[in-house]
């Protein structure tokens, strides 16, 4: 149990944690472990009130400047804020929601320097921001939209395939509440492609290229949808013709929720939002063996060491990124998951010091994803944290060093060296534009561009020049 003596740091209003390290199982009065805590802001600091909540967040790292930005949905609006030093990070202004409307739902993602947000909100939309209006704000502002789609009116969650460029919606009014698609080949103008309500109502989605183990679907666009009850494979290579491949259900069902491939593709980590509440144990991950996409199979559970309801996770290299709700930021190591079926839990980060019990308060979302190794968590209660692992636990892990991009300058190709599976590289232009995504390779073809200087994203995530001579 928490000690709740410490609480008492934390209840005054308008209070800011500022850079503090992890000591003997604290950074200030949050309980942690090998997570060092950088900086914190509240509500009233990122354009909201005392009864503004939290809920997703996502980031966004400038290909010009390679300065890193937090993107923090709020009951009322979306914050942005330069987290490029993450001890003292700068609130740069918002975008309120479509009609000054109110939901604890809104979430969002980034393809091609571009906000997508969407919001459970009745008649909210997506709404699309141009990130790059960020780079020169000097004051807070209220920003406005740079476009708006209104294909649908209320959205649960979004999810971007980098390489492909198609944004996927889950759970609107349309399609039994499956995936609604949009092509984003213009950023601010985005198409609708196809729907898919064969297999109903997603909630969250993670969509690949797929590169891994099975050679039966190898170079497809692949969907893989929690869907309430069960997850769902669907090969969505040919917007015309969309095909589930296979579903995968288990014991002890909640709410099937969200998750997230490891780097070889061999396992989805599951997370299940009702299961630690319908059913009295500790937070849990499903491990799901995914190395025949056409036959998945259980592979083993995690069990957590509290009743914390897992929410979102995410994996970076060999490490899954969990936000754990009360019991806030946990990461995973994935490594010996096919020797031992589970993971093993390396660091945390508490958000929500009050309890572990199984409600939901604290840590909403996080994004590991950043170049410098900074991590955001989105906590509904107390608003955006920016943290890093400390020496020990960053020391066992990769940062953007791991990534080497060769031969540079180069003429005909590049080619990328990493540590981490390579799942998407994408090139931009000096003005931040993109003008060409690939799939995995062992080079990437130049030879018809103009000499100059570009920029390589690896993963969204990695961002390094490149001189083309």
């Amino acid at each position: 149990m928490k000690k709740f003596l410490l609480l008492s740091t934390l209840l005054v209003a308008g209070l800011s944690q500022a850079q503090t390290p992890c000591v003997n199982g604290f950074a200030g009065a949050y309980p942690c472990n090998n997570i060092d805590l950088m900086a914190q802001l509240d509500f009233p600091q990122i354009g909201g009130n005392n009864n503004t909540r939290g809920s997703g967040c996502w980031g966004w790292t400038d290909p010009l400047t390679n300065k890193e930005y937090a993107l923090m949905g709020c009951s009322t609006h979306t914050a942005f804020v330069d987290i490029t030093n993450p001890s003292v990070p700068i609130y740069l202004g918002k975008l309120n929601a479509h009609n000054n409307s109110s939901s604890i739902w809104r979430e969002l993602t980034v393809y091609n320097n571009h906000a997508y947000i969407v919001s459970e909100a009745n008649g909210h939309g997506l709404q699309i921001f141009d990130l790059t209006r960020l780079r020169n704000v000097t004051t807070p502002q209220t920003f406005t939209v740079d476009a708006r789609y209104d294909g649908f009116g209320n959205c649960h969650t979004v999810s971007v395939n980098q390489t492909s460029g198609f944004l996927y919606c889950d759970g609107t009014g349309t399609f039994n509440g499956g995936p609604h698609v949009l092509d984003l080949q213009n950023p601010v103008s985005p198409t609708f492609s196809f729907g898919y309500a064969t297999e109903e109502y997603t909630h969250d989605a993670q969509i690949i290229i797929y590169d891994g183990p099975d050679p039966d679907h190898q170079g497809k666009e692949l969907f893989i949808g929690a869907n309430e009850t069960k997850v769902v494979i669907v090969d969505v290579t040919d917007k015309q013709n969309p095909t589930t491949l296979s579903t995968f259900f288990y014991g002890n069902t909640g709410y099937t929720h969200q998750g997230w491939f490891t780097s070889d593709k061999r396992y989805w980590i599951l997370g299940d939002e009702l299961d630690e509440l319908n059913f009295g144990f500790n937070s849990k991950s499903i491990i799901v063996d995914m190395t025949d996409l056409d036959n998945p199979i259980l592979k083993g559970e995690y069990s957590g060491p509290t009743e914390a309801i897992d929410h979102n996770g995410f994996v970076r290299g060999n490490e899954f990124f969990l936000a754990n709700y009360t019991a806030g930021l946990r990461i995973l190591n994935t490594s010996n998951i096919t020797a031992t079926n589970t993971m093993t839990e390396v660091g945390f980060f508490d958000s929500y010091p009050e309890d572990n019990s199984a409600n939901f308060n604290g840590a909403w979302n996080n994004y590991p994803y950043f170049p410098s190794g900074t991590i955001i968590i989105s906590d509904i209660d107390r608003g955006l944290f920016v943290v890093r692992k400390n020496a020990i636990l960053a020391s066992e892990t990769f940062i953007a060093n791991d990534y080497k991009v060769y031969p540079n300058p180069a003429s005909l190709y590049f080619a990328v060296n990493s540590e981490v599976e390579v799942e998407s590289v994408v090139l931009y232009d000096l003005l931040g534009k993109a003008i060409k995504s690939y799939n995995k390779s062992d080079r990437y073809d130049v030879s018809d561009l103009n000499k100059g200087l570009y920029f390589v994203k690896v993963n969204n995530d990695f961002t390094k020049k490149l001189m083309i001579k």
